[in-house]
């Protein structure tokens, strides 16, 4: 057997990398980077998006002068030329991803775009009917305000900020209240609704569409590969991969 690593008084060999991996629950790890090193291993880079990648790279880490540099290769045990294949990797997983998804962004935006929306709405909720009937009630007569009532009455952490939440996105809260704040108005008090254990009392305050700007595309690029990815992952571990010879 050949002996690969040594750690204190430990001899690492290499029969039993895959089965260590496996133990630690390192091996799905492994296999996602091989899985992505294999999906770009055709792409290149021009000199000048490899060097431009490698100041990025530098910059991420705030590392700007070449004396931290190259005591941060030194800590990592990494050369130059490795740190340039690392960054470069970055940047052609990047190119990867526009490549396969980057036409589909649109649609998929669409798609998404219902949960992607946010709110800020204000939130009551008791585990007493008749509590929560006597608080709607009050609210809609005017007699005092949500804020107030939410503070002496709410029995969640929105009671702290006088039952304001948000902006969330409409995936956040649960199904149900998402679906009563899909279909309110601004400004528009909700009857007492029964949500598992509780009953809780709702108002929208602003509905905030989502827009799709750069930071959103990168988020559904990004999206879209981890989703790819994960079915990689699971296609690779339902065909048995060995641990151990």
């Amino acid at each position: 057997m050949t002996a690969i690593l040594k750690v204190g008084d430990q001899t690492i060999t290499a029969e039993e990398v895959i089965p260590l991996l496996a133990k630690y629950q390192l091996l799905p790890q492994l296999l996602r980077e091989i899985i992505i090193d294999q999906a770009i291993a055709t792409l290149d880079c021009t000199d000048e998006e490899k060097n431009a990648a490698s100041e990025q790279f530098y910059t991420k880490n705030q590392l700007t002068s070449q004396e931290e540099r190259q005591a941060w290769r030194d800590r990592q045990d990494l050369t130059l030329e490795q740190v340039e294949e690392l960054a470069v990797r970055g940047l052609k997983l990047e190119k990867f991803k526009q490549a396969t998804w980057g036409h589909k962004i649109e649609s998929y935006f669409l798609k998404r775009k219902g949960r992607l929306d946010r709110v800020i709405y204000s939130l009551i909720r008791t585990k007493e009917a008749a509590i929560a009937q006597e608080l709607y009630f009050r609210i809609q007569e005017g007699e005092q305000s949500f804020n107030e009532l939410a503070r002496d009455y709410s029995q969640g952490p929105e009671a702290q900020t006088g039952g304001l939440v948000g902006p969330v996105e409409l995936s956040t809260p649960h199904p149900t209240l998402a679906q009563m704040l899909t279909v309110s108005q601004p400004g528009q008090l909700l009857p007492p609704t029964r949500l598992g254990d509780w009953f809780i009392v709702i108002r929208l305050e602003k509905f905030l569409p989502v827009q799709l700007d750069d930071p959103m595309r990168q988020r559904l690029l990004d999206e879209m590969f981890t989703t790819w990815l994960k079915e990689q992952l699971r296609q690779q571990i339902s065909l048995g991969t060995p641990v151990q010879s």
